[in-house]
């Protein structure tokens, strides 16, 4: 009898519960960032765009590790791969935690986006131990604890920033994930390989897109600064171009691809693409234009929110963001897919101009901020379900992934893009930007969302139950 061959070990309400505690404690390591982000500018004396850089990085490595840590389940089982990656987790917390400058932090966050590929593992590691009907219900718990663990981050990282240091808003959630991932290895049973003679991680796509991605954001991150240097400028974009090229070239001819780029040529798939990308700017110049406004002397035109104001200002907008997704299941079965991404996308239009011309009140930047997340989580639902359904259930990972990735490109060019522009926007001897680069991030991000509703009209109406 082979070990493939073999039934697998049932898990008891203990070992879902780990890996729920696990999903908790790497929601509120992932969220700590966006809250303190002015906080730790002051202290790491960092420009707008660094600051960009900074929060988007973790971002970036996780849409490099998710799409090859799903191979590596399959190779060497699920449980193997997880407890592996929450090491490098683990250890990039602490790096976090210890850091005395920005690019040690940035190091830290580098090593924490490994946590991005740990959730997909988890729902594997769930479905290969649990009935079907048991399996829907705990991917549901431990999706639900990571939205928590964002949210109970995201209150939390201002007051023991502020309270203890900055140091220790990395440090406790580390612990926690240090304990919950000892649970996991404990409480779990190994899942056995399901493909171990399949073909090998795809190292040169992995190079290349590495090398796109960080390229890309060093464009979008110095551009201000190097601006009075064109030839230097002029140098980053060749080489991006180069690796991106590069990478298109390696896809499409490997054998078992890190992204299957013929995937693409399905018109659902390149649809929900670029609607994703679009969206996704849109959405991260609010989530990084936001905070910034919110901590702003009172003096001039903003609040002088501390850490741990601005965590409690955020709040219901995570809170809406995770009412999203059910919403949004609901909306695709009686409406269609692209009814919902048609009302996502004008609620965040909505949401975004309603931000350009009115940010004099807390509570104007409190709602403004809860329609557009409102508004990515049913877009993003809605465009994830329509791709998920279009393709041979085979293809449903590669297609997702496309996704996912497009994803984090789309945030990361919107993060970066709105901490150029605040960058460019401050004055000469001054650490505040003019107002009227928050007026312009806002107008550019709606600029760039009404025009996924030409994309929009090109979707299929989905399927209506």
């Amino acid at each position: 009898m082979t070990t493939t061959q073999a039934s697998p070990l049932r898990i008891g309400k203990a070992a879902v519960g780990a890996l729920g505690l696990l999903a908790v404690a790497t929601g509120a390591l992932e969220s700590v960032v966006t809250p303190t982000l002015p906080l730790l500018q002051r202290e790491l004396d960092m420009s707008p765009a660094e600051g960009a850089l900074l929060s988007i990085v973790l971002l970036v490595t996780g849409a490099l590790v998710t799409p090859i840590a799903g191979k590596l389940g399959d190779r060497h089982g699920g449980k193997r791969v997880m407890v592996r990656l929450m090491a490098v987790v683990c250890a990039g917390g602490l790096v976090s935690a210890l850091a005395p400058n920005l690019p040690v932090l940035l190091l830290g966050q580098v090593l924490q986006g490994a946590m991005v590929g740990a959730l997909p593992l988890s729902f594997i590691l769930v479905r290969e131990h649990l009935p079907a009907g048991e399996s829907k219900v705990a991917i549901g718990v431990v999706s639900g604890l990571f939205v928590g663990g964002t949210m109970a981050g995201t209150l939390s990282a201002g007051p023991v920033a502020e309270g203890l240091s900055r140091h220790w808003m990395f440090a406790l959630p580390t612990f926690a994930v240090i304990g919950a991932t000892v649970l996991v290895n404990r409480l779990m049973p190994q899942d056995p390989p399901r493909r171990p003679d399949g073909a090998g991680v795809d190292r040169p796509g992995l190079v290349l897109l590495s090398g796109t991605l960080v390229t890309l954001m060093l464009v979008l991150a110095l551009a201000p600064e190097i601006a009075e240097r064109p030839l230097v400028l002029v140098a980053l974009v060749a080489v991006l171009i180069a690796y991106a090229t590069g990478w298109v070239a390696v896809e499409r001819r490997a054998a078992s691809p890190m992204i299957d780029l013929h995937m693409l040529a399905r018109p659902a798939v390149w649809t929900s693409c670029v609607l994703t990308f679009l969206i996704c700017v849109g959405t991260s110049v609010a989530a990084h234009l936001v905070p910034q406004l919110f901590t702003v002397s009172a003096d001039a035109y903003g609040f002088g929110a501390s850490a741990t104001q601005i965590g409690f200002f955020l709040l219901p907008g995570a809170v809406a963001a995770s009412l999203a997704g059910p919403v949004s299941g609901i909306g695709v079965r009686r409406f269609g897919s692209r009814a919902v991404v048609t009302a996502g996308v004008l609620v965040m239009t909505v949401g975004l101009l309603g931000l350009a011309s009115l940010h004099g009140e807390v509570w104007h930047l409190v709602v403004g901020k809860a329609l557009i997340a409102l508004a990515n989580g049913l877009c993003v639902t809605a465009m994830v379900t329509s791709t998920a359904t279009s393709v041979d259930r085979g293809d449903t990972g590669v297609a997702t992934g496309l996704v996912l990735v497009t994803r984090v490109i789309g945030f990361a060019v919107g993060v970066q893009v709105s901490g150029a522009i605040l960058t460019a926007g401050t004055p000469s001897g001054s650490n505040i930007p003019a107002e009227s680069a928050f007026v312009t991030g806002f107008v550019l991000a709606a600029a760039v969302t009404v025009l996924s509703l030409f994309v929009v009209r090109t979707m299929s109406k989905g399927v209506k139950e």
